[in-house]
């Protein structure tokens, strides 16, 4: 094993530890028809707390992934929206979703399986 090929490990385990999270998943998922504001996704991600959802939209902005604009109102608007970066993960994420929600109902069964097998024991 070479250093560079170390690093590059770690660099791709950090971008997936972020991209591959649900919460990510979701925003991404979200905001790939169009900029939206805080509440907007907030209710459109079932579950997400609102720290949950800050954190998550800090982390992508962060890696250039989402864009926080601010408008000068009262109250002062925010929307979200993906990056042109961002947008390349569109394609990729919408498929991961899509195979998740393709195959829920084995994963279920297999999880069920398993969890009988493991009582038995």
């Amino acid at each position: 094993m070479t250093r560079r090929y170390d690093e590059d490990c770690v660099a791709t385990r950090e971008i997936l530890s972020l991209v591959g999270d649900k919460w990510s998943v979701m925003v991404i998922v979200n905001l790939a028809g169009g900029a939206m504001r805080f509440s907007d996704l907030k209710r459109a991600i079932e579950g997400i707390s609102q720290r949950m959802l800050t954190l998550t939209l800090r982390g992508l902005e962060r890696d250039g992934l989402v864009k926080r604009t601010v408008f000068p109102t009262t109250p002062p608007r925010v929307d979200y929206e993906l990056t042109r970066l961002g947008q390349t993960l569109i394609e990729p994420v919408s498929a991961l979703a899509i195979w998740a929600q393709t195959h829920r109902p084995e994963i279920e069964r297999a999880r069920e399986a398993f969890q009988r097998a493991a009582g038995s024991k």
